[in-house]
């Protein structure tokens, strides 16, 4: 099963995640399947790519909680309701 994930980078104290598509067995630094955006909770920026999400949501991928709590906050369920509707 493909899971959307958050994937560790960064400096020490001073962390920025990838969020990336990977198969649900792997390991957080793992190889991933795609790469889809940033998150970064120090400034608190983020950044989608949309059309990548969606494909993957589509072939039922899975997010963790906290990327459904990123996503729920750009909007991304609800484009992805629109677009089967």
């Amino acid at each position: 099963m493909v899971k959307l994930r958050l994937k560790r980078c960064g400096r020490k104290q001073r962390a920025v995640y990838r969020i990336v598509a990977i198969d649900g067995r792997s390991r957080r630094e793992g190889k991933d399947l795609c790469k889809m955006g940033f998150y970064d909770p120090i400034n608190s920026q983020t950044y989608l790519n949309i059309t990548a999400i969606l494909y993957f949501l589509e072939k039922g991928a899975q997010p963790t909680g906290t990327l459904f709590d990123i996503f729920k906050r750009a909007g991304v369920f609800y484009k992805f309701r629109k677009k089967f509707n």
